[in-house]
């Protein structure tokens, strides 16, 4: 049977789908990837693989783990061949497999026995490829493989190299990029300066590539031991990670320090705090993740429907029936309060026709925008009830047929907004579409790192998620730099007792965003200037005081 004889409504086995998961950032995976993963009924991978590969496949998919003491394996059996047996039995159970492996499938060899195993059954497969670590961690640690004058490469796999393969790679004197475990820099090093490479010769080791946890040291060929010695990774109990170490020209420190652009970014491995739901914490996260950040999110506060349900249905009847000439949303949870109603009455996107509709905040239009309506007034400066109220027009019976405006909102919202509209002539329904409760407090492990030090910094975007988060999960440690949206909010902070080291421009929390990277960029421009190691503030001192401003 051939790869393609499983068309749609015949009888046939399943499909298998190979796929690279690259050296371990999810954004390398490509787009062919990602569709598979999004139609996979079975998701097959090991631990690091699943972690990589698991954020893109679709809700439910089936992850059975291989091991190598499944009952039903021969005694010689290894967690691959038990990946095999898995791969093999689903798809010939007629479910679509997606065999997601670490790097490229053409270069995993236990990959190439799968899929001859699935050639040999009749089961078709396709083949997707992916980045290979020696070519993609390399590039995330700023040193190019080739120059101008077109560098020779060669790669090595020191696990399985030959005495014949170290004495060729050893006799040129182009870029060698050896795969290796971290205990086994030294050793690789030693076998090409055996082989006749200089020992002066520059050389770059990349542990954990690709990922926020990536570490590149500069070395050469000679000084590579005492090097990784001197930083304390020799030994160790993760001496075995896999790691890619570059050898040439290319990895000179000063061609390096121009190039490494990963590494270099202003929030590099930071853990940050996000106070926030996923859903409302997603382009903020995307952001925090550009700097380089690792985003937590931690709700604060829980969203419940309103105590007593009649004003809600009155107001969303009414907009059907002409009562209002504008209706106002504040919120993302007004947005979605007011489209449940809407669904739950058979209603959609065209019951607002005939209605002007202002939002505040950028992620408040889109929510609408998502909805089907576009919002006819967004505030032109600051994103809040004040900043509308500033382009709100005036009621005018003239060009104004109704002087009412449906407001839907929290309970615990501020009066500004409703003042204000009664003020320029409107009248106004201000109605509780929705309730905000403390949230219940994060695990265990989270509640340590918030008050351990665990964390690099938190994100106050208002003061309820100051005293929320204080409540439900306790005071961030005096290492965890504090940043908040605006000054109520610094307020709010101070008053529990926390230093605020940064405050956003404007309240926007993407300004908020942007003022702790720069935080962080200056921070770490002052470390590379006084001659000092670059750290995360969680790698301080415990107990170490904190300072007001970024040195």
């Amino acid at each position: 049977m051939s790869p393609t004889s499983n068309l749609p409504g015949l009888p046939a086995h399943g499909h298998v789908t190979f796929l690279g998961a690259g050296p371990g950032d999810p954004g390398l995976l490509t787009l062919r990837a990602v569709e598979a993963l999004a139609r996979a009924d079975v998701l097959i991978a090991e631990p690091d693989v699943l972690d990589v590969v698991r954020v893109h496949a679709r809700g439910g998919v089936d992850t059975p783990q291989p091991t190598a003491d499944d009952t039903s394996m021969t005694a010689d059996a290894t967690p691959f061949r038990a990946a095999a047996n898995l791969v093999m039995e689903a798809a010939k159970g007629g479910r679509r497999v997606v065999r997601a492996v670490s790097g490229d499938p053409g270069l995993d060899t236990n990959a190439a026995d799968e899929m001859l195993a699935c050639a040999a059954a009749g089961i078709p497969f396709e083949v997707v490829p992916g980045i290979a670590a020696a070519v993609g961690v390399p590039a995330y640690a700023g040193v190019p493989l080739r120059d101008a004058q077109g560098t020779d490469v060669r790669f090595v796999d020191a696990r399985t190299a030959s005495d014949r393969c170290w004495s060729e790679v050893g006799a040129s004197d182009g870029t060698v990029v050896v795969s290796t475990a971290l205990d086994s820099v030294a050793a690789a090093a030693g076998e090409l300066v055996a082989a006749g490479r200089k020992p002066d010769t520059p050389m770059t080791v990349t542990v954990a590539g690709t990922t926020t946890r990536q570490r590149t040291w500069t070395a050469t060929l000679g000084t590579v031991a005492q090097v990784l010695k001197q930083a304390k990774v020799l030994p160790s109990p993760d001496g075995g990670r896999p790691v890619i170490a570059v050898v040439g020209e290319c990895s000179a420190p000063a061609q390096r320090d121009q190039l490494s652009w990963f590494e270099s970014k202003p929030l590099f491995g930071w853990r940050v705090l996000v106070p926030r739901t996923k859903e409302q914490a997603a382009s903020l996260s995307d952001q925090l993740r550009s700097y380089g950040a690792v985003p937590h999110e931690v709700p604060t506060i829980a969203v419940e429907p309103p105590r007593t349900p009649q004003q809600m249905e009155r107001a969303v009847k009414g907009l059907v029936t002409g009562r209002y000439e504008w209706i106002a949303f504040t919120s993302v949870n007004a947005v979605k309060a007011v489209r449940e109603k809407f669904e739950e009455y058979g209603l959609d996107a065209r019951a607002f026709a005939g209605i002007k509709v202002a939002a505040v905040g950028e992620q408040t239009a889109a929510a609408l925008v998502a909805f089907g309506v576009k919002p006819d007034l967004v505030p032109s400066g600051e994103q809040s009830a004040a900043g509308l109220l500033e382009d709100w027009p005036p009621y005018d019976p003239v060009f104004d047929p109704i002087d009412r405006v449906f407001l839907p909102r929290a309970d615990i919202a501020t009066e500004t907004l409703v003042a204000g509209l009664i003020d320029l002539g409107w009248e106004v329904d201000d109605v509780t579409a929705y309730r905000t409760v403390r949230a219940s407090p994060p695990p265990a492990e989270t509640r340590e790192a918030i008050k351990g030090g665990g964390f690099d910094a938190v994100l106050f975007t208002s003061s309820s998620t100051v005293r929320n988060l204080v409540g439900i999960a306790g005071k961030p440690h005096n290492v965890t730099v504090i940043a908040c949206i605006g000054p109520a909010t610094a307020k709010t902070a101070e008053e529990h007792g926390l230093r605020v080291d940064v405050m956003a421009p404007e309240p926007s929390v993407h300004k908020l965003a942007e003022a702790l990277a720069d935080f962080g960029s200056r921070r770490r421009a002052a470390a590379l200037e006084a001659g000092d190691p670059v750290t995360r503030p969680s790698e301080r001192r415990p107990g170490s005081r904190r300072r007001r401003t970024a040195p």
